[in-house]
């Protein structure tokens, strides 16, 4: 059986890919630092509290990966939204802990996961960015950094692990419903001055499909990129937003 292992997978965006590679017929590794959300996971899956910036949880986890034969796909999906506020407002602490999770998480697991599939002769990495990081994010500086960085990770990874027959490839996705974006639009909405109805409508507007995007739909394009259907797809940064236009919402 194929293995899928999908960092921060035991809500949101990570837990809709869990379902998805299941669904897929992939056997489901799962990390997230929620215990309790682990905990509630399906019991088909394995679930590993693990902390992804931490070089040691990280080794640990691939370790028990090895043993049992390896990986096909990685969905390196584990980031933070870090603080909303004006550049000058940002902590160092608060910039450090945002670069260290959503931008070092990507490279740990990139890290140990290539030397599995070098020797499997094959593999599928993929990274979780955002539309932030191909758009300037207003009061977003380290997390929007952070998304930017995992694009340019991606791409290195593709040129350096493509001739061994790993691909890489990065998901970005818009305004996604759930509570982790309900949380952006009330710091947003505090930030600029404007009701939470507001700054969600500037995000709808700003895409030709006036809509946010649900989970699910950026698990399906996980499967997909980690399929036999997308063998010449890597290096590629696809959007899963509706087509967003204007990243910073007006009302």
């Amino acid at each position: 059986m194929k293995r899928a292992l999908i960092t921060a997978g035991a809500s949101g965006i990570g837990y809709a890919m869990g379902h998805a590679f299941e669904a897929a017929g992939y056997d489901v590794w799962i990390t997230d630092v929620d215990r309790a959300a682990l905990e509630a996971c399906p019991s088909t899956w394995t679930c590993c509290a693990v902390d992804v910036s931490n070089e040691a949880d990280m080794r640990r986890l691939f370790d028990e990966i090895a043993a049992v034969g390896g990986v096909d796909a990685v969905c390196a999906n584990a980031g933070v939204a870090g603080p909303t506020a004006a550049v000058e407002d940002v902590d160092w602490a608060d910039w450090q802990a945002c670069i260290n999770v959503t931008l070092g998480g990507v490279f740990l697991t990139a890290k140990f996961a290539a030397p599995l599939m070098k020797a499997a002769g094959a593999g599928a990495i993929i990274v979780t960015s955002s539309t932030a990081g191909v758009f300037g994010y207003p009061n977003r500086a380290p997390y929007a950094a952070a998304k930017w960085g995992v694009i340019g990770l991606m791409k290195t990874l593709a040129m350096e692990l493509g001739p061994y027959g790993i691909r890489a490839n990065a998901i970005c996705p818009g305004a996604v419903e759930g509570p982790r974006m309900e949380g952006v639009l009330e710091r947003e909405a505090q930030a600029k001055n404007m009701t939470r109805d507001e700054v969600y409508k500037g995000y709808a507007s700003g895409t030709s499909m006036r809509t946010f995007v649900e989970a699910r739909d950026i698990a399906d394009m996980a499967v997909f990129l980690a399929s036999t259907a997308a063998g010449r797809v890597s290096g590629q940064v696809i959007s899963v937003d509706g087509h967003t236009e204007n990243p910073d919402p007006k009302p």
